[in-house]
Order: structure tokens, then C-alpha cells, then sequence
């Protein structure tokens, strides 16, 4: 009986399951538009939002400085937010799955840098803008309430902000780093394959 086994042979005859090309560039053309999709329904949201406080402050001339200064928090954190997240749109637009897969690989390795420091520092920023504004904003209206009333109210819209932050956010952040760690992973399997 022998009890030699060569390992490097059986390695050498595994079968390895081929990627599908085609398959990977219809996932990366997907991920794409999803990417460009998101941007866009971005600027919308926060433009109308944006129109929206800016309507309220005309309307409704608000008097203390206080809700001036929160309003415009809230627009300078949505401002600063579409201003940094639409760089990522020029990396989109520039992308193409029929070139190169090390080119493409390294755009999307940048699109996953950018949307790390978006994700950390400009959200960090974003939330901490917003809410300062809306808890100025809101003292106005919150000091002709009854201290229950204000308490109140202000609990729960902190409650809110703190679930966006702790739970929202980073299920939110997971998700997008899935998709793209998924994708890099395959184009790397798929260089590899190329340079053997």
C-alpha cells in the first residue's frame, strides 16, 4: 500500500469553476446604473428638501435667530452631502465593464474608498449638521409648548436621529460594501485566471 500522496497533482486536477463572463458584466452594468440611480434620487431628495426649508423660512418668517441659524444647517449638511457624493458620479460615468478588468477593477477599488469616507467622515458630518439644525430649529416652537410637550418632542426626534445612526445607517453601509466587495472579488478571480 502507498502511502505517498502527491497533493500538488490533486490540486493541479480540481476543478475550479469558470466565471461567467458575461454574467460579471451584467452584474457591473447593474451595479453601475444602481450606483448612478442612487446619486440622482440623492439630489432630488435633498434639493426638494432643501426647496422645502427654504419655503418654510419665507412662509412662515420665523423670529428667533435660533430657527434662521438651524435652517441653515440643515441646507449647508445637504449641501455639503450632494456636493462630495456627486464626485462619485464622474467615477461612474468614467467606468466601463468592457474595458480593461484591471482598469475596472481599480475603479471600483476606488469607488469603495470614496464611499468608505463618505460613509464615515461626510454622513458623520451630515448627521451631526442636521441634527444641530433641527434641535435649533426646533427650539422656536419647542419654548411656546409646555416643558412635557418640549421634552417630549424632543425625545422622540433624537430617538429618530438615533435610529438612522445606529441602526439605519450601518445596515445601510453593509449592504453597499457587499455589493462591492462582491464584484471585486469576482473581477480579481477573474484576473487572476487571465494572468495564469
Amino acid at each position: 500500500m502507498d502511502n505517498n500522496i502527491d497533493f500538488k497533482d490533486l490540486w493541479k486536477k480540481q476543478i475550479i469553476s469558470q466565471p461567467d463572463i458575461v454574467d460579471l458584466q451584467e452584474r457591473v452594468k447593474q451595479f453601475k446604473r444602481a450606483g448612478v440611480r442612487s446619486i440622482w434620487k440623492t439630489n432630488i431628495l435633498l434639493a426638494g428638501t432643501s426647496a422645502f426649508m427654504i419655503f418654510v423660512w419665507y412662509y412662515y418668517q420665523p423670529e428667533f435667530i435660533s430657527t434662521k441659524i438651524g435652517i441653515i444647517l440643515g441646507i449647508l449638511a445637504m449641501v455639503i452631502y450632494v456636493g462630495v457624493y456627486n464626485r462619485l458620479l464622474g467615477i461612474y460615468k468614467d467606468s466601463d465593464a468592457t474595458r480593461d478588468n484591471y482598469e475596472y477593477l481599480q475603479q471600483l477599488i476606488l469607488i469603495r474608498k470614496r464611499q468608505q469616507f463618505i460613509q464615515s467622515t461626510i454622513l458623520s458630518w451630515y448627521f451631526v449638521l442636521l441634527m444641530t439644525g433641527i434641535c435649533l430649529y426646533m427650539y422656536e416652537y419647542a419654548s411656546r409648548m409646555t416643558v412635557l410637550y418640549a421634552l417630549l418632542t424632543y425625545g422622540i426626534t433624537l430617538l429618530w436621529i438615533g435610529f438612522n445612526w445606529f441602526y439605519l445607517r450601518p445596515k445601510q453601509i453593509q449592504k453597499q460594501k457587499e455589493k462591492i466587495d462582491s464584484l471585486i472579488e469576482k473581477l480579481e478571480l477573474v484576473n487572476e485566471q487571465l494572468e495564469l
